[in-house]
């Protein structure tokens, strides 16, 4: 692998990451929405990631990762019964999204520290790209 084809795959890993923080916030920032029936109701949104491969040579390894879609949480929505609220349906029930904040907190964590680690790979690349340079001097 080219040395030059590690900031590619260091910058499409750290877009990934940047998308994963995105979702994540989304995701924090719905927690408490309220909504008077399940249809409406916001759920939990996870991105889903897919290995990007040299087209050039198919026996290479993966060259960068980038995300192939968004798919939504299957888990249970919480329902409440809360008959004075102005968003409770005919029965009194409000339905709430079916966020984990431990979850999102834990991802968010995760996903920051994905992009630091790709950092730190591009600047070691610079710096071994610079060294080589300066052995010619």
């Amino acid at each position: 692998m080219s040395l030059f084809k590690i900031f590619d795959t260091a910058a499409s890993g750290m877009s990934a990451q940047s998308l994963r923080l995105n979702l994540v916030s989304s995701n924090m920032a719905n927690a408490d929405a309220v909504s008077s029936s399940i249809e409406q109701t916001y759920r939990a949104r996870q991105p889903v990631f897919q290995t990007l491969l040299d087209q050039t040579n198919p026996d290479a390894a993966s060259t960068g990762v980038r995300m192939a879609g968004v798919v939504e949480s299957q888990a249970p929505l919480i329902q409440e019964f809360a008959p004075e609220h102005p968003l409770a349906n005919e029965e009194g029930y409000i339905f709430r999204p079916n966020v984990n904040m431990v979850e999102e907190m834990a991802n968010m964590l995760s996903a920051s520290r994905s992009y630091q680690g790709n950092t730190e790979v591009a600047n070691a690349a610079k710096h071994l790209l610079l060294a080589t340079l300066r052995m010619g001097q």
